[in-house]
């Protein structure tokens, strides 16, 4: 499959054909959200490749920018995200994808992300005035798998 090349403001914004606009790097923003709770799971970004493969296999695929390839989601994890609904924005620059997540296959709840817990916004940022470090509240009291089962020891932070 190709995607509808970009000829006017009009038919990208008000027509009935995709037309994504991928950045310098070929890479356009995903959101993933939870297809039942609203929730937001996650963002990663999708090259024309992963955007091709989520729509016409139903799984969530991704581009790896660290690795450098496509990646299915839940490969290793067994935390496969099936897509129920795809949304593209009004400008076609940024994708929403509304899925049902499986369970890790070292067992747990439902979950997206790879640190534990069911989503990657598991904390919140506090507003208002601050002369000091902004702290982190934890929104996700406990986490939805054990991380260690599922990929083995966690990365050195250093390497962050």
């Amino acid at each position: 499959m190709t995607f509808d090349r970009r000829e006017s403001v009009l038919q990208v914004e008000e027509g009935n054909t995709l037309a994504p606009k991928f950045d310098e790097n070929g890479l356009i923003p995903c959101i993933c959200q939870s297809a039942n709770t609203r929730e937001i799971l996650m963002f990663a970004y999708m090259n024309a490749e992963a955007l091709e493969a989520t729509l016409s296999t139903g799984l969530a695929h991704y581009w790896s920018r660290s690795r450098q390839k496509l990646w299915k989601k839940g490969e290793t994890s067994g935390m496969t995200q099936r897509v129920k609904r795809a949304l593209i924005d009004d400008d076609q620059d940024c994708v929403v994808i509304e899925v049902d997540l499986a369970t890790p296959s070292a067992g747990g709840d439902e979950a997206s992300c790879h640190v534990g817990y069911r989503s990657c916004f598991y904390r919140e940022i506090e507003l208002g005035e601050s002369e000091n470090t902004r702290e982190l509240v934890f929104i996700e009291t406990g986490k939805a798998f054990d991380p260690r089962k599922v990929y083995g020891d966690a990365p050195n932070p250093t390497q962050l």
